[in-house]
């Protein structure tokens, strides 16, 4: 019989969510500096209740970083090397936002804010769910 075929290893997946904070540098750098121009509605729907929403730019961004965060904690189950890199680039993602959110003039806005904010629940998510994990395989003294 011929041995099984060795199983390919998980490829890295960069953080999601540095997906949004390149796309927020890029888009603050052509255009969206300001908290204005994340507020300023793109277009307005009418609800069936006769009222109106109007939606920005960055109720779009963020509902889209929302998504991309549901992706990265479905990523923090995994287990192996790939994931304890993967929690160390996600660290560095949370610590870019952080330094950036301090120094940086227009990243002072509620939109990265709650894209900071995102980056450190994706932090905290992916080490509980490691944590709790491990917790789960510890055998004590040979009972199960």
């Amino acid at each position: 019989m011929r041995p099984p075929a060795p199983r390919p290893s998980p490829l890295l997946i960069p953080p999601l969510l540095a997906i949004p904070l390149v796309a927020y540098n890029a888009m603050a750098l052509f255009g969206y500096g300001s908290a204005a121009d994340w507020a300023a509605p793109m277009f307005s729907i009418t609800m069936v209740s006769g009222g109106v929403w109007s939606v920005g730019a960055g109720d779009l961004f963020l509902a889209v970083s929302l998504l991309l965060l549901f992706g990265e904690i479905l990523k923090s189950t995994r287990f192996g090397n790939a994931s304890v890199v993967d929690h160390m680039l996600s660290t560095l993602v949370f610590v870019v936002c952080l330094v950036e959110f301090l120094v940086v003039p227009f990243a002072a806005t509620s939109v990265f804010f709650i894209l900071m904010m995102m980056a450190l629940i994706d932090v905290i998510a992916g080490f509980t769910v490691s944590i709790r994990a491990a917790a789960r395989d510890v055998q004590f003294g040979g009972l199960e």
